[in-house]
């Protein structure tokens, strides 16, 4: 997709004689002779290391009671150390793909290894607890090994450790453990800038997302939502600030902080209809839905597809909403519409002022 859309854009450039054509093939070559982003061979290798893994896992869990326990302690740890150890020459010789299969099955097994010592000598303990130490080790197995299949399954297990909590405590609120889920996604975003394993930052956004709506099914208040409202919008237009600093972060990160605090703030305003439902404040609610539609596609639509289809449903799902609630009085949706257009230029209006003044400041740099 990205291939045809640069070929098109060096043909038109060509065209208009700002580019050679000389210069054009090479900058298209450049690019093809770019390793692939997606490799059917890794994506195989992956799946062969997960079922490799399942498997190991399911032989601890039944225990081989027939077996010594020396020899079954033994046989996991000699497996463990067996398999760093060829992923590390892998590693050594090129073979990347052959390497993180057999890291992902090293990080699965020490949760083998972990079950299998705490059900032979049975060792106190809880499942909380055994998460957390599997993903510590799977943490440190990625940093070493600069892996990012073993970042992937950081992520998931953030995700299975959070799973346990909920499932073992009733999806209550107790103690410190439920700061471990954001905490864990942080570091899941640490491990994705280390190893480069782009894709497994959304197990981390996703799990954020995930933490914030069980937040809101305990307490399900509006200053909740109204938190998620305000809180989204804001971490969203500061990712479009032309600061150095935050905007070289931004980029690094791709399109999904900008997706991601603009579908936070689209999740407060869909639990602020559920708790408004009739009422001035429910116009203001659609108002402010609509310009925060309007100023997502403003501040990220061109650059951000994610964040235009989003703020497109976002926009197209108010309307309907609204005109639904308001449909008993033609004059009552007349004077919506009417109010909600005239809001919307406005923040049109400023949004091409702030474009004016962010574009002449950047010409004032390069002068």
């Amino acid at each position: 997709m990205y291939r045809g859309r640069l070929e098109r854009d060096l043909s038109l450039w060509v065209g208009k004689g700002l580019l050679a054509q000389e210069t054009a093939g090479a900058l298209l070559a450049e690019y093809d002779s770019r390793p692939a982003s997606f490799s059917l061979g890794r994506v195989l290798m992956a799946l062969a290391a997960v079922l490799l893994a399942a498997a190991i896992l399911l032989v601890v869990a039944s225990n081989w009671e027939a077996i010594p326990r020396l020899v079954r302690v033994g046989g996991i740890l000699a497996l463990i150390w067996l398999v760093h150890i060829a992923a590390a020459r892998m590693l050594a010789h090129g073979a990347t793909a052959a390497a993180g299969g057999l890291l992902v099955i090293g990080a699965m097994s020490f949760g083998g290894a972990i079950s299998l010592v705490g059900q032979m000598y049975h060792l106190s303990g809880d499942e909380q607890t055994v998460m957390y130490l599997w993903f510590a080790i799977a943490t440190i197995s990625a940093i070493l090994f600069r892996s990012g299949a073993v970042a992937v399954v950081a992520g998931f297990l953030s995700w299975a450790s959070f799973a346990v909590y909920l499932e073992n405590n009733d999806t209550h609120w107790i103690g410190f453990d439920p700061w471990m889920a954001p905490l864990m996604a942080v570091i899941v975003i640490g491990l994705v800038r280390y190893t480069g394993a782009e894709r497994a930052r959304h197990l981390a956004y996703l799990l954020l997302i995930g933490w914030l709506a069980w937040l809101y099914t305990l307490y399900e208040e509006i200053a909740v939502a109204l938190a998620f409202a305000i809180g989204g919008m804001a971490a969203f237009v500061l990712t479009a600030v032309p600061l150095p600093r935050i905007a070289s972060l931004v980029r690094s990160a791709g399109a999904a902080p900008a997706f991601y605090s603009f579908l936070v703030a689209a999740i407060g305003f869909l639990l602020l209809h559920i708790e408004i439902e009739d009422g001035w404040r429910l116009v203001v609610l659609g108002v402010a839905t609509l310009a925060a539609s309007v100023l997502a596609i403003a501040l990220h639509g061109r650059d951000n597809g994610a964040v235009r289809y989003l703020a497109y449903t976002t926009f197209a799902a108010e309307m309907l909403y609204l005109a639904s609630v308001t449909v008993g009085s033609i004059l009552g949706t007349s004077s919506l519409f009417l109010f909600s257009g005239l809001v919307v230029a406005l923040v049109a209006w400023m949004v091409i002022r702030l474009e004016r003044r962010f574009s002449a400041n950047a010409q004032g740099e390069r002068a």
